[in-house]
């Protein structure tokens, strides 16, 4: 016997949390928009952490299944900010997921950290930084994850080149032993 939903009921779950999110902060905290069977809101950096407090404790969406970022710079058609940075979070009780995205932009992207929600956010929020350059403000230990400390770049962002700078000729070789 499954016990998986079928995708009337993860529509159904989808727009139950939509729906509490709505009347909890009213309709003007976040836009919506619709991709196939997803439902996606953005936000404010302002109002993020609102936002995110309200889905968490008020709509039941207890887990963050995914942190990641995107940078759009020269995508065709588009005319928001250059990063977005989005939160895939599910209600385990009902199987509804709902995508919130916050965009920032540079000189300076930061967000405010969500470490306080979901202590499990924080590698993601090191990745996220690691590879875009973008700032959790409240973080309890934004570092480097992946890069090496030396490293000055940001290597998912679309202004990075292919083969990079160069930079991994000035790295020490380590061998097999040393490492």
């Amino acid at each position: 016997m499954s016990t998986a939903a079928t995708p009337s009921a993860d529509v159904a779950a989808d727009a139950a949390i939509l729906s509490a999110l709505t009347a909890s902060l009213g309709d003007g905290a976040f836009t919506v928009a619709r991709f196939r069977d997803n439902i996606r809101i953005h936000v404010t950096p302002e109002r993020l952490i609102e936002v995110l407090t309200a889905l968490k404790t008020r709509c039941g969406c207890v887990y963050l299944a995914e942190l990641g970022g995107a940078d759009y710079l020269k995508y065709p058609g588009r005319s928001g900010t250059r990063f977005e940075v989005h939160y895939v979070l599910r209600n385990l009780d009902t199987s509804g997921k709902i995508v919130v995205k916050a965009g920032v932009d540079d000189p300076d992207p930061t967000l405010p950290s969500v470490y306080s929600l979901w202590p499990g956010a924080d590698w993601m929020e090191r990745e996220v930084f690691d590879m875009y350059g973008i700032r959790f403000e409240g973080h309890p230990d934004l570092r480097r994850i992946l890069m090496p400390d030396e490293f000055t770049a940001f290597p998912l962002r679309k202004d990075y080149p292919l083969r990079g700078r160069g930079e991994r000729h000035n790295f020490p070789k380590l061998t097999r032993e040393e490492s």
